[in-house]
């Protein structure tokens, strides 16, 4: 049976007590919440879905342990798994594609934590080439970085994440091939359909083109997630106040590895889970067995004209 191995707890006894009490999870009742979040997946005939307990147990964090909520994030996520191929079919880590991406270091994990214990998140978006790389690979392989992260470090599942994105070289090109509907795309599928637990956005080296970018999202973010975004412009001191510049690539002053060395650790990283990448081609929704009518990805995601849902984020 999925998931009948013994729970083997790998959290301090502070992420435990961060877990309780922010999160709602109690040891005495964790396994009976995995398991009605099971139950009710193998009850659905249009979800091939992950049941094993760290797959859900992720979920429930993110959710923090509200069962309908964790339902309808896992449901989400499957249902968009199903609906952008682009996005979710190939991700395997020998395609040449993904390899040149993960090389760029344009996503990594940061080794540590910052003081409360969350995995800082280094992006550098304005390092990406338009003309060579199609922003659909560039999510998928950041899909990618999640889902590995998330099965190696149950602390991040907890205390959440930190992005800290530098974004110099970005230029209105970058802004003109990232279409509407494909970012009505991805931001539905992370915030409603990944168990993320964002606690704050910093932006350094931002340009102009950036100003265009942010009044594009901002109208479109709860006041919860505006009060945690941080534009330092060109003061990289400004952002050593939230994360410490020790952690940092060494090309901004830290001791957290060189961009190269970060993001050929991931490659490897992300190698050593290609049969688990292979596996989960096969999990997604089915829409032909789908209880009542299909769901298509205009009614998933709404028209090209359409507005974005305003999402809540914990």
């Amino acid at each position: 049976m999925p998931g009948a191995e013994a729970y083997v707890n790998t959290l301090s006894v502070e992420v435990q007590k961060l877990a309780r009490e922010e999160l709602g999870e109690h040891p005495t009742r964790r396994e009976e919440d995995v398991e009605a979040v099971r139950n009710w997946l193998t009850r659905q005939p249009y979800l091939n879905a992950r049941t094993d307990r760290t797959t859900i147990l992720r979920y429930l964090r993110g959710c923090k342990f509200s069962l309908e909520k964790t339902k309808a994030k896992i449901e989400m996520y499957y249902t968009c798994k199903g609906a952008l191929p682009d996005m979710f079919q190939g991700r395997d880590p020998q395609n040449p594609t993904v390899r040149a991406i993960l090389k760029m270091g344009l996503m990594f994990p940061l080794p540590g934590y910052d003081p409360q214990g969350r995995k800082v998140i280094f992006g550098r978006m304005g390092a990406w080439d338009p003309n060579k790389v199609k922003p659909e690979d560039m999510f998928k392989v950041a899909g990618m970085l999640f889902d590995v992260l998330f099965l190696e470090d149950e602390q991040t599942t907890v205390t959440g994440i930190v992005q800290a994105n530098d974004m110099a070289g970005l230029t209105f090109k970058h802004i003109s091939a990232l279409p509407l509907p494909l970012i009505r795309k991805v931001m539905l599928t992370w915030q409603e359909g990944y168990p993320l637990r964002p606690k704050s956005v910093h932006y350094i080296n931002t340009p102009q083109a950036f100003d265009t970018l942010f009044i594009i999202f901002k109208p479109f973010m709860k006041e919860k997630m505006k009060k945690r975004i941080h534009v330092h412009g060109s003061n990289l001191s400004g952002m050593h106040s939230h994360v410490p510049q020790t952690m940092l690539p060494t090309e901004y002053g830290g001791s957290g590895g060189s961009v190269a060395e970060n993001a050929d650790y991931w490659l490897q990283k992300i190698d050593s889970y290609r049969d688990w990448f292979l596996e989960d081609e096969n999990y997604r929704a089915d829409e032909s067995r789908r209880p009542g009518k299909p769901k298509t990805t205009s009614n998933i995601f709404g028209g090209p004209d359409g507005s974005f849902r305003k999402l809540d984020i914990d």
